[in-house]
């Protein structure tokens, strides 16, 4: 599945909860992408709630989810960031 396949598809059924989470914020949802990933409690999650603070302008709290997840916060534009998320997630 491509990035824009994954954007236009309906909500995503039988892709993980790190892809949930990402479909809605690519779709305009943050608050929904926020709701589905708050609570999980993985590295994994920790990357993608790091990324949705990170683009709700909170960036110390992005940092504390980023180091939770073992990442750094990156230099690359939101966009990016999420296109290579979501990357990560489909090959995972």
């Amino acid at each position: 599945m491509t990035i824009d396949e994954f954007r236009s598809a309906a909500v995503p059924k039988g892709f993980s909860v790190e892809l949930e989470s990402l479909w809605y914020d690519g779709n305009g949802d943050w608050n929904k992408s926020h709701d589905v990933i708050q609570d999980v409690d993985s590295k994994n999650a920790a990357w993608i709630h790091a990324y949705l603070h990170r683009k709700e302008g909170d960036l110390g709290n992005a940092q504390y989810w980023y180091s939770r997840a073992g990442k750094s916060m990156p230099n690359v534009s939101l966009d990016d960031e999420w296109k290579s998320l979501v990357e990560h997630f489909l090959k995972g």
